[in-house]
Order: structure tokens, then C-alpha cells, then sequence
């Protein structure tokens, strides 16, 4: 049993920091991912003779108006608790030193309640990494209740975007959680119309259809986290949380959502797009990117580095980077916007494509 803490300025509790530190801790310990990406049925095709160097191939690509060396993001992860100031400063240093970015977690804590601890854990990813691409995270539920959360939380970090967190998987089998989901997309309009950076909406596991992205797109967001099913499932992350009849509902809706792979090929005309969701070697950063993701992201891979050192997570990190250039070098890539089309596409993401009136041939210039 977590030990509680107490939020000093109001006197209470502060259930959202504990449950930040239960969710690290399932993560680290416990089987969380679900199933099919949809990366499954992507080949990418082989070119025997690329007729490239290998050295010469260009990583760098352009988002929001924000140069990384990399096609790559940490995702959202954590923040709230001052058990975990430590993981961030190591995902901090990490992107930093290799040009990259990273998001953090929820915000929602820091804000409810306005510790020091609990605020450091969050701001010690701008002082570790200055110059990095750095979004600030907070719910949905949250802006629609309260808009000028959103200002806090960009201002918290000096963040170079905002991500509005979906995961109304997560509160629909919480026996706590937030399920009135009303009025979300009016404020969602309100908070892009106001903000003075781009706002992202980045599902949490079970992914954003053709549809969800174009109601978005129409409400002033400026980028889409797709979020997909097949990495960290949030309901599984509640099993273990869960009792009674929460825990089998939660074990019903583990591999619950649209698998990443689909969400890419829904979005990816629509809003600039992130592929996160079972992004696990550079071979699947290259296969949606393929697809036609502007970035690929992955958090849960980086979460037990992240527990050591920086070294442990630039290490994790240069594993990624490498398997994609060696895909791209194996893809006669020798940028990123080459590696779109490079791919065979099989299966049931074949069929996904044909049922929304789409042609799987389209996506591959082989």
C-alpha cells in the first residue's frame, strides 16, 4: 500500500499525485500493453541496391516550427509527484542532448495541488533541457471545467505546445473517474482560439478515427497524437488498480481501440500527425512514417531507463534512431519524406482502409 500524501496548501489529499505514483509503479512492474498495432500488416519494401551513404542520410525533420534532429518524441509520461522528479530530469537531459523532445504527464496534480515538489517535478524538464521541444499535458475534462488550466500548465514549463489529453477510456472504468464528457469540443474551439501556442489532442491508448480528427481540426487544433491501441492500455493499468466488478470490466476493455496503425492512415490528411501506440524499434518509427505520420513517439520503452540514468535513456533513444536510419538506408530513403509510400499493406489494416472507402495501393509508390 502507496503511502499517502497530503497537499499542504488546502489540507488534503492529493488523490491525483498518489495515483500518478501507482501508475509509474504498475508500469514498471506489471504486464500493461495490448495487443496489434496493425504494424503487423505493413512490409516495408527492400531496396537491394539504395544507391545511398549511409552517412549522408537526414534524420531532421520540422514540427510546429520546431527543428528536431530526429523524427521522434518521448511521449507523455509522468510528473506529479516528487518520487518521479528524477525519471523527468533523465528524459530531460536525454533529449536534450540529442535534439529532440518530449512531452510530460498530466499536469492536472501540479495545478489541484500547488506543492513544490509536486510543480518541480514538471519545470525540471525545462531546466534540463532548454531548447528541447517540450509539450505541456493536461485533460480534456480538465479544460472543459476550467480553460485557464491550460495557460498554467503551458506557463509551468515555458512548453512549446499543449497537449489535450483524451482517455475517457481510463475514466469510464475508474471507479473515480471523470465520465461526463459534454461540452469538450466547444472548449477545445474556446482554448485554440486563446492559446498562445499550438494544441495537439493526443489520445491515451485506444486511438482517433477519420472523424474525431476532422471535429478537431475544425476546432483550431493544430496537430493529433493518434494514441493507438497496442501499446500501454490504461485499462489494463487499472485492472491493477481495480476491485470487484471494476477490475473485470477493466480486463473486458484491455485491448479496447483503434489500433495505431488505422488512426495513421485516418488522420495523416487531415492534421499533422504523431503515431504513438506500440512504437517499439526504429522498424515501426519507419513504418509510420511510411504511412504518413509527421512523428513517431513511444513512452513505456523509456520509463525503466529513465529509473537509472540519462545515459540508460540516450542509449534507448540511439536505439531508436538507428534501426530507422538503417530501415531508410534499406528503403533507398535518404530523408524522411522518402520513406512515405515505401511499404506493402496486408491483413486487417487492408480491410480498415477499403471499409472507409480508401484504396490500400494508394499508400505504396513501389
Amino acid at each position: 500500500m502507496l503511502e499517502q500524501k497530503y497537499c499542504h496548501e488546502g489540507g488534503e489529499m492529493s488523490e491525483t499525485s498518489n495515483r500518478k505514483l501507482e501508475h509509474i509503479k504498475i508500469c514498471l512492474e506489471k504486464k500493461v500493453e495490448s495487443n496489434y498495432t496493425g504494424f503487423e500488416d505493413v512490409e516495408l519494401i527492400h531496396h537491394a541496391l539504395p544507391e545511398l551513404d549511409f552517412e549522408k542520410i537526414d534524420l531532421e525533420v520540422e514540427f510546429l516550427g520546431n527543428k528536431l534532429s530526429a523524427p521522434f518524441l518521448i511521449a507523455s509520461m509522468t510528473g506529479g509527484h516528487r518520487e518521479v522528479t528524477e525519471i523527468n530530469k533523465n528524459l530531460a537531459i536525454a533529449v536534450e542532448e540529442l535534439g529532440l523532445g518530449m512531452g510530460v504527464g498530466s499536469q492536472r496534480a501540479a495545478i489541484e495541488c500547488p506543492e513544490k515538489d509536486i510543480i518541480e517535478s514538471f519545470i525540471i524538464v525545462r531546466d534540463y533541457a532548454p531548447n528541447a521541444f517540450i509539450y505541456a499535458n493536461i485533460g480534456i475534462a480538465q479544460i472543459t471545467k476550467d480553460i485557464e488550466i491550460a495557460e498554467k500548465a503551458v506557463e509551468m514549463i515555458d512548453a512549446n505546445a499543449l497537449a489535450v489529453h483524451l482517455n475517457f477510456l481510463q475514466e469510464a472504468i475508474q471507479p473515480e473517474g471523470d465520465k461526463n464528457a459534454e461540452g469538450c469540443l466547444n472548449a477545445l474551439e474556446e482554448l485554440c482560439s486563446t492559446l498562445k501556442v499550438p494544441v495537439i489532442v493526443k489520445e491515451t491508448g485506444a486511438g482517433i478515427s477519420k472523424k474525431v480528427a476532422q471535429l478537431v481540426k475544425d476546432a483550431g487544433v493544430s496537430a493529433i497524437d493518434v494514441g493507438g491501441k497496442g501499446g500501454t492500455s490504461w485499462s489494463g493499468v487499472e485492472v491493477y488498480r481495480a476491485e470487484g466488478v471494476w477490475k473485470e470490466i477493466g480486463r473486458d476493455f484491455w485491448n479496447w481501440g483503434i489500433p495505431t496503425a488505422f488512426c495513421i492512415v485516418d488522420c495523416r490528411d487531415i492534421l499533422p500527425t504523431i503515431a504513438t501506440g506500440g512504437i517499439r524499434n526504429g522498424i515501426d518509427v519507419a513504418k509510420a512514417l511510411a504511412l504518413g505520420a509527421k512523428l513517431a513517439s513511444s513512452a513505456l520503452p523509456f520509463l525503466k531507463p529513465a529509473t537509472i540514468s540519462a545515459e540508460k535513456v540516450i542509449e534507448k533513444l540511439e536505439y531508436f534512431i538507428l534501426g530507422l536510419k538503417v530501415a531508410m538506408f534499406l528503403t533507398s530513403s535518404k530523408t524522411v519524406e522518402d520513406l512515405k509510400g515505401k511499404i506493402f499493406i496486408t491483413g486487417r489494416l487492408r480491410e480498415w482502409i477499403s471499409s472507409n472507402g480508401g484504396n490500400s495501393d494508394a499508400f505504396s509508390a513501389h
